[in-house]
């Protein structure tokens, strides 16, 4: 069987990597959390958390901080940004595709 392409199957679901729905299931099952916390000097961070392995955390993170404006980093499975964004972030995770009854301000 010269020139067959093989098709990678995801080893969560079994379907092919194209078809792939592991992502979008995961999004609905968590519970996030979003609070702000002070930092020395009166610096405020807000702190992102509750996310699962079916979450690809960094790219994530990498659009929070684009849409914000910001720096911030991934510790943990945990989002900080520096800077209290606590009223924006819900709205950019709706626009990611996770529920707004999963998101605790």
């Amino acid at each position: 069987m010269e020139g067959a392409s093989k098709v990678e199957i995801c080893p969560k679901c079994g379907l092919p990597m194209p078809a792939c729905v592991c992502g979008e299931i995961a999004k609905t099952q968590q519970q996030i959390t979003v609070k702000t916390e002070t930092r020395r000097f009166g610096k405020v961070n807000t702190i992102i958390s509750g996310f699962d392995d079916g979450v690809n955390i960094k790219d994530l993170a990498k659009k929070l901080k684009m849409k914000r404006a910001c720096g911030g980093t991934v510790k943990n499975k945990i989002i900080e940004l520096q800077g209290n964004h606590k009223s924006f972030i819900k709205p950019i995770l709706v626009s990611e595709g996770f529920s707004e009854d999963q998101i605790n301000d």
